[in-house]
C-alpha cells in the first residue's frame, strides 16, 4: 500500500525504478529474469497475475521514436522470447500483452517505456477482487522467478 498510495514516481532517470535495476547486482532479489545487451525482463513486483513480466529497454526513454533501430528490434525479440518462456514455464491459456503509452493512457512510469505480459488462465478471474477487495496471487514471486529464470 505504501507504493500505491505514496507520492507519484518522478520520470527522470535518476529516480526511475527501472533504471535502478538495469545495473548489475542481485538479479533474483530485484526480480530481473533476463539481460540482453540493450533490454531486460523484470517480474512485476505488484503483479496482476502470476508470471506478470515487464520487458523494457535499458535506456530511459518514454517514446518509441526515441529508441534506436537495434534497441527497438531487440525489445521486440525479447518480448517474443518472453511469451515463449511463459508458455513453456507456466502453460497459461492465454496472455495479455500491452504497453501504456503516456501518463494519460495509464503508464505508471511514463518516462521509461515497457511492455506488460500477463499470463491468463481459464478461471483466474473470480469473486475475490469484487467481494473481498483482494487479488489472490497463487504463488510467491520468488518461486515463479526460480521457475522462469532458467528458461531464459
Amino acid at each position: 500500500m505504501a507504493y500505491i498510495t505514496g507520492p507519484s514516481t518522478d520520470t527522470n532517470a535518476e529516480s526511475c525504478v527501472f533504471c535502478e535495476v538495469r545495473s548489475e547486482g542481485n538479479d533474483r532479489s530485484r526480480l530481473v529474469l533476463c539481460r540482453w545487451p540493450r533490454t531486460l525482463v523484470v517480474m512485476n513486483k505488484y503483479p496482476y497475475n502470476n508470471g506478470h513480466l515487464l520487458i523494457m529497454p535499458k535506456t530511459h526513454v518514454g517514446r518509441f521514436d526515441d529508441l534506436d533501430r537495434e534497441t527497438f528490434a531487440e525489445l521486440h525479440e525479447l518480448l517474443k522470447r518472453s511469451v515463449g518462456v511463459l508458455e513453456t514455464g507456466l502453460a497459461p491459456d492465454g496472455m495479455n500483452i500491452g504497453l501504456n503509452f503516456g501518463k494519460v493512457a495509464g503508464a505508471g512510469i511514463p518516462g521509461h517505456l515497457h511492455y506488460h505480459v500477463v499470463p491468463r488462465w481459464i478461471g483466474d478471474t473470480n469473486f475475490m477482487p469484487i467481494t473481498g477487495l483482494t487479488k489472490v496471487i497463487s504463488e510467491h514471486l520468488l518461486e515463479t522467478y526460480d521457475q522462469l529464470q532458467p528458461l531464459f
